[in-house]
């Protein structure tokens, strides 16, 4: 790859500096390295070999030829499990590696934070740490041997005792055998007396002679400088079984750095600090909130986490508690300083709170200000005892300098991560940095610790070495350099012979950088920068490389199929940086090159969520396609898809005749090339009745508000009737929000925003914000079905549509089961609730991860009793809306789903159901499984039993009968039923009349009067359902007044079973008139207390009701015959 977009990604790292490649190769085997080392060699061009691009030293950038071992070169060659070895390629990334040890018993301990991307090849290169290395020491001390090709192309084995391999290896090690006996002393005077050592080139290795010397050991930590290497023998431990872990709150950061000292003394596996700083934006990322609540008691100003194993856990605890005790500290603060031990002993919070420390880095990069965390001093080591007083005397150099530094990491070993925040695009900040390097490292000198204590040398740190080791030691690392490397091919400029570390032509953001000018489409004032913000949003990728991991949430599925730097976020990012900023040409932001950059991304939003600096790829994506439609148009497929909701109400009125595109054979293919829809999966199927609004009105104030989404009204209507069903067994009464007037249904504009109309996105937006006023106005809660849709409402609409309308919906916006979830315990709910299967495989929608609402998901399946859920751990599903109906994209989606989703709907028993509330996922795994996967609307509606109590209830009154296996049924009334029940009734009413009057009080008559004039009012309003109901408060007036409980129980039953016959009754205007007119006569007797006359008047009230339900039941039945 020799273009400039491609070069461009592989420019910078996690460090401060960009240096633009010659080129870059992705090789598969050792004869494609050799080639490119000898095509190298003769062009005079450098080789870089790099692996994750995680270094923050700037060790992995460099004009040379790029080979990055990531993609292919990444294989396990050997595993020895008996002698606890193993062979790899220095391409594969730790995390796959142990993955692969861990049902032998066995795992690589250099538990680095980037485990999830860092290859085993850097951290070789790098002498990697991790946070267990005083347990298990550094790489140095896990290397057994290393594969590697020198300068001249002879290919090499490096370890301990190969002395007899071939002349011109031997002629090697015995010259730097030679060299390390003349500088035996001079290293031993001027090396650190600390573990954390990783600067310069590791030359105490030669000292121990020819026969005794490991040359692998030189080669790790030289950075690529001295040789490529191929393959590296591991030595490996035993697994862990577990762990226990003390959270020490200190009150001060002094006293937490004083109190290090003591606690190792216990023996931990590790000793990792978090500062206050690192808590409060944890708290602010959504991946993180939730863990720092669950272990953080108060507000510490610092935190150890003292690690020890699960074997001796308990034990270790009561003595961590009791140390810190005798070290002053308790939680009452009385007579002592506040702080004490949280006992973390749940494997599940143990792993979160993993997470979080080995996201330190980017947990201080999410800072949204110009102005971020700078490594160049970030892991400087020193002796414990002296590392209260190291770091009081850093911090002071910092405020002497106007700025704070961030500290966390690795307190066992002395060698804390601190990051001065500076603006790097601002000379006075770079010249701050200069001048903080200078006094910290003159500091680290005066503890006689390591500048370097993990992170290793690049371009940062290797200008410092005649400062820290001295001009000798220099000129023996040079020494070494040249025996190797006498041309200089690999990594020329670090270790040694490096440029000056601020030297701003090597920065990323460097004195020319410019972002021009883009005209966004979107809110992006959260951030700093041009453009009102876009330029900060995409600046805050800082190459950590968290999107690069391979397993566990979602971020990012297509760098998970194709391992491309092309198709990850920090590719597009960079990517972006580049173009924006005019690095990368004019019209870069419209190329197809660009385009190709995006086409991959299925905006599933993981960054959003899980990249902790907070890059979200998702909403920058629309200004990109925005931008290409402005430039270029759209296309028929495009527009095909932004357009749905505006077509789909004529096209929902021929659903046979658009079906047939997967019913006809050949016509799939036939109109494959015009639209751009693939012929390898049946579209959506048109519903024959797709739903309407109408279907739903809230007869009183609603308790929500449905938004009916394009997908579920068009295409699966049953999962909108379904939900409304359930949301009517919580007790909820539910409205559907319409548009005005008689315009086509609502859309939320997320159709029009996936192909980058985002002016047509706005309109949509708009006609639903005003919709939802009213309603928010209320603070009814928003209910959607499906996420893309809901959620829209929370993220894009703000964003497309900023104001407090649009802020105000996105608070009420809630998912179908998050609704649920809120209205907290209901019994008669749960109650009706049984199984719907003995199993359920539940594949959670990417945005609702992203946002959140798994947890809801997870609670409302567990009220399913009796039932074994099973959460699919996937990243995308492949389908992505439109995405995996694209010609040119339909193969990545499968090779997506085939990475978790399709092999686990595979796997469900045939008794398991599938739950995807995302449309497009459903889909997914129904096109290439035997499962039909259903919206968990669906599910809860399948797992409600009818509401018994109810039901024995209609059934003792008559007006249902039970029948066993086969439910309830609703009793019909026949014409033989009216003539035998209404004599009884009229008989009843009359008796209830003419004892009434004599027992009735005035307060009574008086009441029955207002029911009476209310009543009358309803008449003449038309209003049948309110005239019913106080017509049939009237007579229970009466019947009540009479104080009779055995007429009235015999009259109430018989009254219900009549019930619905007396109401259909009084739909005819001449019925409904006499019977106001009867009324009039029965208040009259009633108020004159006569009992004679008001029993006459019930009587033949009840007679002429008997004849309207006569005639009523005769045209019903005359009506079904025609």
């Amino acid at each position: 790859m020799f273009d400039s977009f491609s070069r461009g990604r592989y420019a910078t790292d996690a460090s401060i500096y960009q240096m633009m490649p010659v080129g870059v190769l992705t090789p598969r085997s050792e004869d494609d390295i050799l080639a490119a080392i000898d095509c190298a060699r003769d062009q005079g061009v450098p080789i870089l070999p790099r692996g994750g691009g995680t270094s923050q030293c700037g060790q992995t950038v460099n004009e040379a030829l790029v080979l990055d071992n990531s993609e292919h070169f990444n294989e396990i060659l050997e595993l020895d499990v008996a002698n606890k070895r193993c062979v790899v390629r220095p391409g594969i990334v730790l995390d796959e590696l142990n993955r692969v040890l861990k049902p032998h018993g066995l795992w690589f301990p250099v538990d680095v934070s980037t485990a999830s991307r860092a290859t085993i090849g850097g951290m070789t290169g790098n002498n990697s740490c991790g946070g267990k290395s005083i347990r298990y020491g550094m790489m140095r001390d896990n290397v057994l041997s290393i594969d590697a090709i020198l300068a001249d192309g002879s290919k090499h084995r490096f370890g301990a005792g190969l002395t007899e391999q071939n002349t011109a290896y031997n002629t090697l090690s015995h010259d730097l055998a030679a060299i390390g006996q003349r500088e035996s002393a001079e290293i031993a005077a001027r090396f650190p007396n600390v573990m954390r050592r990783v600067g310069g080139y590791n030359i105490d290795a030669l000292t121990s002679g020819l026969d005794a010397q490991n040359l692998a050991h030189l080669l790790v930590g030289s950075e690529g400088t001295l040789a490529y290497t191929t393959a590296i023998e591991l030595k490996l431990s035993p697994l862990q079984d577990g762990k226990a872990l003390g959270v020490c709150h200190f009150p001060t950061f002094h006293q937490a750095m004083d109190a290090a000292q003591h606690l190792v003394t216990l023996d931990p596996e590790g000793v990792e600090l978090v500062d206050h700083t690192m808590i409060a934006l944890a708290r602010d990322i959504p991946l993180f909130a939730r863990t720092i609540e669950n272990f953080v008691t108060g507000t510490p100003e610092a935190l150890l986490l003292v690690e020890f194993t699960r074997a001796n856990g308990v034990q270790k605890l009561k003595d961590l508690e009791q140390m810190m005790g005798d070290l002053g500290f308790s939680w009452t603060g009385t007579g002592k300083a506040w702080g004490g031990v949280t006992a973390v002993t749940d494997a599940g919070l143990q792993g979160q709170i993993a997470e979080l420390r080995k996201s330190g880095l980017n947990i201080m990069m999410s800072m949204k200000t110009a102005g971020k965390p700078v490594s160049f001093v970030e892991d400087c080591a020193v002796e414990l005892p002296d590392l209260a007083a190291y770091t009081a005397g850093l911090t002071e150099i910092f405020e002497r300098h106007g700025t704070t530094g961030t500290w966390y990491a690795h307190a066992s070993v002395g060698c804390l991560h601190v990051r001065p925040v500076l603006n790097l695009k601002l000379d006075n900040d770079v010249a701050t940095m200069r001048a903080i390097a200078e006094e910290c490292f003159d500091l680290v000198a005066r503890y006689k610790g390591s500048h370097s204590g993990e992170h290793g040398d690049g371009i940062v740190r290797s200008e410092f070495h005649e400062k820290m080791f001295g001009s000798r030691m220099v000129a023996t690392f040079e020494e070494v350099k040249d025996r190797f490397d006498p041309t200089g091919l690999f990594n020329p400029g670090k270790i040694v012979n490096a440029p000056k570390m601020d030297d701003r032509r090597l920065f990323r953001y460097g004195p020319e950088y410019r972002a021009s000018h883009l005209k966004t489409e979107l809110d992006w004032s959260e951030w700093s920068g041009k453009d009102g913000g876009f330029q900060g949003a995409v600046e805050m990728c800082n190459n950590n490389g968290a999107c690069r991991k391979l397993r566990g949430g979602v971020m990012c599925p297509s760098f998970r199929v194709t391992r491309k730097e092309k198709d990850l976020t920090r590719g597009r990012a960079n990517t972006l940086r580049l173009a924006i900023s005019g690095q990368l040409g004019p019209d870069a932001l419209v190329s197809d090159e660009m385009a190709d950059a995006m086409k991959l991304c299925v905006s599933c939003k993981g960054c959003k969520r899980e990249c902790p600096t907070g890059v979200d790829m998702a909403r920058m994506k629309i200004e990109v396609l925005s931008a290409r439609a402005k430039k270029h148009g759209s296309s028929l497929h495009d527009r095909l898809i932004g357009y749905l909701p505006r077509y789909a109400p004529w096209a929902a009125k021929m659903p046979f005749l658009l079906n047939l595109r997967d019913k006809v054979p050949g016509l799939a293919m036939a109109t494959e090339r015009l639209t751009g829809f693939t012929a390898k999966r049946p579209l959506p199927r048109w519903a024959a009745k797709p739903f309407k609004d109408t279907e739903v009105s809230a007869t009183s104030a609603p308790d929500a508000v449905l938004f009916v989404d394009s997908f579920n009204r068009y295409f699966e209507p049953e999962n909108l009737r379904a939900a409304v069903r359930v949301l009517n067994a919580t007790g909820s009464v539910v409205d559907v929000v319409k548009p005005t007037g008689n315009s086509r249904p609502l859309c939320c504009g997320r159709t029009f925003l996936s192909v980058g109309l985002v002016d047509q996105a706005r309109q949509e937006a708009k006609r639903l914000i005003d919709a939802l006023m009213p309603y928010a106005e209320l603070d009814i809660p928003i209910v959607g079905l499906e996420p893309s849709c809901l959620l829209t409402l929370r993220d894009e609409i703000p964003a497309l549509l900023p104001g407090e309308d649009s802020e105000k919906i996105a608070k009420l916006a809630r998912m179908f089961e998050e609704f649920i979830a809120d209205q907290g315990d209901n019994p008669h709910f749960i109650s009706r609730l049984e199984s719907p299967a003995p199993e359920v495989i539940l594949h959670g929608h990417c945005h609702q991860k992203a946002m959140g609402v798994m947890p809801a998901i997870e609670k409302m399946l567990a009220l399913l009793p009796g039932t074994n859920v099973t959460k699919i751990d996937s990243s995308c599903c492949g389908m992505a809306g439109a995405f995996g109906y694209g010609v040119d994209t339909y193969d990545t989606s499968i090779k997506m789903a085939e990475l978790d989703v399709l092999p686990a709907a595979r796997a469900a028993s045939g008794d398991a159901i599938v739950v995807a509330d995302g449309t497009s996922c459903r889909h997914q795994i129904a096109d290439n499984t035997d499962c039909n996967p259903m919206h968990m609307a669906q599910l809860l509606d399948l797992a409600l039993k009818p509401d018994n109590t109810a039901l024995k209830v209609l059934a003792a009154e008559g007006l249902v009968r039970l029948e066993p296996n086969r439910g309830a049924w609703v009793t019909l009334i026949t014409i033989e039923e009216v003539e035998e029940v209404f004599p009884v009734l009229a008989v009843l009413e009359g008796l209830s009349g003419e004892l009434a009057c004599a027992k009735i009080t005035d307060e009574e008559i008086a009441g029955i009067r207002s029911l009476h004039d209310a009543m009358i009012k309803s008449y003449r309003d038309r209003d049948l359902a309110t005239y019913f109901k106080l017509n049939q408060d009237i007579h229970l007036g009466i019947l009540t007044a009479a104080r009779n409980e055995t007429l009235a129980n015999s009259s109430m039953a018989l009254s219900a079973r009549m019930q619905r016959a007396r109401y259909a009754a009084n739909m005819s205007d001449e019925r409904w008139s006499e019977a106001v007119d009867e009324h009039n006569e029965i208040m009259r007797a009633l108020e004159a207390r006569d009992g004679k006359m008001l029993a006459s008047i019930l009587s033949v009230h009840m007679k002429n009701k008997q004849n309207s339900v006569l005639r009523w039941l005769k045209n019903a039945a005359d009506h079904e015959a025609d």
